[in-house]
């Protein structure tokens, strides 16, 4: 099983937060994921993030691929705690 860190949408029409999600490649977008790393608010005034990273560092040291977006947003959250 290939193992995808990408966001899950939700919320309503016209006002989506997204969770960071880590789940099988070959699952719906929406599919259940194996663990939930945290949640993203792009609406929000400060686009406000909260990830574990504890669980997504473990994730990509098992393996796991991060999407385009996921990999933007874990780069925006450790320049930030730098």
């Amino acid at each position: 099983m290939a193992v995808r860190l990408r966001l899950q949408r939700k919320g309503k029409p016209k006002r989506p937060y997204y969770r960071v999600v880590a789940i099988d490649q070959r699952a719906k977008r929406d599919g259940e994921p194996i663990e939930i790393l945290g949640q993203y608010d792009p609406i929000a005034k400060d686009n406000k993030l909260n990830v574990n990273m504890e669980r997504v560092n473990y994730w990509l040291g098992t393996g796991a691929k991060a999407s385009d977006t996921v990999a933007e947003l874990i780069k925006k959250v450790s320049a930030e705690s730098k």
